[in-house]
């Protein structure tokens, strides 16, 4: 039997992660539409309201209900603002594995949001589901992605040569295919152990009964 994951909220100090709804759409085609979202993602692009409706109505659903992952809504806890998404993939229910990436908007950059929403992901992957292992891939030359795994305290493991493929700009402006490196990074539950959470007093997780 395919293991899933629940749909829930996470709450840290500053922000909170929770599902996806059809409020999102506008906010979430305008992150995707970002430069560096496009550079350093296979998001499509353009990226309309119609391809974030998808996503959010269709594809993300179908992704945790069949047990391979989670899409989460980064918002801010005060304005409510979105602000990233978090998302979990290629999950091993037997390994207790899961691939963590993140991205976070042009408007709510240099806050320390992708660290701190990763963290909290994280300890709640190892706290309340049993994980064993968090892996993320960055791109070779994304530095602001590595800053944050480095951030939270994963460790590299090492490089796979040429198995990235990240975007750039041509001089006509239309986004071309480049070949890169990942670095991959993993977390296990010891990496954390003793250090502080960024959970809010208010308990850290709400469960929803329904989800799509």
């Amino acid at each position: 039997m395919t293991s899933t994951f629940p749909t829930i909220s996470i709450s840290t100090e500053r922000l909170v992660l929770r599902p996806f709804d059809e409020d999102d759409v506008q906010a979430l085609a305008d992150m995707m539409n970002d430069e560096q979202v496009a550079a350093w993602t296979s998001v499509p692009q353009p990226y309309d309201q119609a391809a974030a409706r998808r996503w959010i109505t269709e594809q993300a659903p179908a992704e945790r209900a069949a047990g391979r992952g989670l899409d989460l809504a980064v918002t801010e806890f005060l304005t409510q603002r979105l602000v990233g998404v978090v998302r979990l993939a290629t999950t091993d229910w037997h390994v207790r594995s899961t691939e963590l990436s993140y991205i976070v908007a042009p408007w709510a950059r240099g806050e320390g949001y992708a660290s701190e929403a990763a963290l909290a992901t994280a300890q709640w992957l190892f706290d309340h589901q049993g994980f064993e292992r968090v892996e993320l891939r960055t791109a070779a030359d994304n530095t602001a992605s590595q800053q944050v795994a480095q951030k939270i305290g994963c460790i590299s493991e090492g490089v796979l040569r040429g198995a990235c493929i990240a975007r750039a700009r041509t001089e006509d402006g239309t986004w071309t295919d480049v070949r890169t490196d990942y670095i991959v990074w993993s977390l296990l539950p010891e990496d954390l152990e003793g250090a502080g959470g960024p959970f809010s007093e208010s308990g850290g997780f709400t469960s929803y009964t329904d989800w799509n």
